[in-house]
């Protein structure tokens, strides 16, 4: 059987350990300076705390970096500079570019790196994700036996590292875009007092995202997050040659939101934040 951890467990990445457990011995991580809120997180996935990232190194045979964008680089140097020789799973959303340099980071320290891209909501009892892999073939099964009968659904892909990063970012460059978008259409609408007729317009759409107004406070609690990840998408579409200004667009209107990091809102308190602060008030 194989050890797992994860750095760090947020609400995907505990739940994916979670599911991760089905195919492991034990699945730890590391409590040094994370909130209590992940602790509250880890024990109720029923997550083993390690006693420092030492021993989360020198015990686990794969290590999963579950985090925000931003850190990639800084978790993967962590665990680089520990000579972790298993396998080291980046499943952030990041550019193809940034996963690059992750790679080369991690494989200095010795480990095995795999690719990963997590599409779809936390896994439970009535979601299932898919996680995309690419790299080295063999550490590609290894990952994917994990999750066997899990709510987490493992696609290999070809062609090495970066795969699973350009799929993800493919996928977040609409999907996240899109959120926001009808989140501004909306809050243009109420600030009229037409926003019953803008939902009566897209409620007569099939899957339309303004129709979906329940959905504006968790983009605005999650932009604290998403908005690095569309700073992802930008330098990916740039690299290629591709318009990047609504990616970046879109990351400059997340940061609106940046402050309200996972907090309960109502759809009025976070159409606010959307706009302009008072003249002599900082947003």
């Amino acid at each position: 059987m194989t050890v797992v951890g994860v750095l760090h467990p947020g609400s995907m990445g505990a739940a994916v350990a979670a599911e991760a457990r089905l195919g492991a011995t034990e699945v730890l991580w590391c409590p040094t300076g994370r909130s209590s809120a992940t602790k509250d997180r880890a024990l109720r996935y029923g997550l083993t705390a390690a006693t420092d990232l030492r021993e989360l190194i020198d015990r686990a045979d794969v290590i999963f970096a579950i985090c925000p964008p931003a850190n990639a680089e800084d978790v993967a140097t962590q665990v680089s500079a520990h000579a972790f020789t298993g396998i080291y799973v980046d499943g952030n959303a990041i550019s193809p570019a940034t996963m690059a340099r992750v790679a080369a980071i991690a494989a200095r320290g010795g480990a095995t790196v795999v690719d990963a891209s997590i599409i779809g909501s936390p896994p439970s009892d009535s979601k299932f994700p898919r996680l995309y892999l690419s790299g080295p073939s063999d550490a590609l099964a290894s990952v994917a036996s994990l999750f066997t009968g899990s709510a987490v659904r493992t696609h290999a892909l070809s062609d090495g590292i970066g795969r699973a990063s350009a799929l993800k970012l493919s996928y977040s460059s609409y999907q996240k875009t899109s959120r926001v978008l009808a989140a501004v259409s909306y809050a243009l609408a109420r600030d009229y007092g037409v926003q019953e007729e803008l939902l009566d317009i897209a409620q007569g759409r099939t899957n339309s995202y303004l129709a979906e107004t329940d959905y504006i406070p968790k983009v605005a609690a999650r932009s604290w997050r998403w908005g690095p990840e569309m700073e992802e998408v930008a330098a990916t579409l740039r690299e290629t040659g591709l318009p990047a200004e609504l990616a970046e667009a879109s990351a400059t209107v997340m940061a609106r939101w940046g402050e309200l990091r996972d907090s309960p809102l109502s759809i009025p308190a976070a159409l606010e934040h959307l706009h302009d602060a008072p003249e002599g008030q900082s947003d």
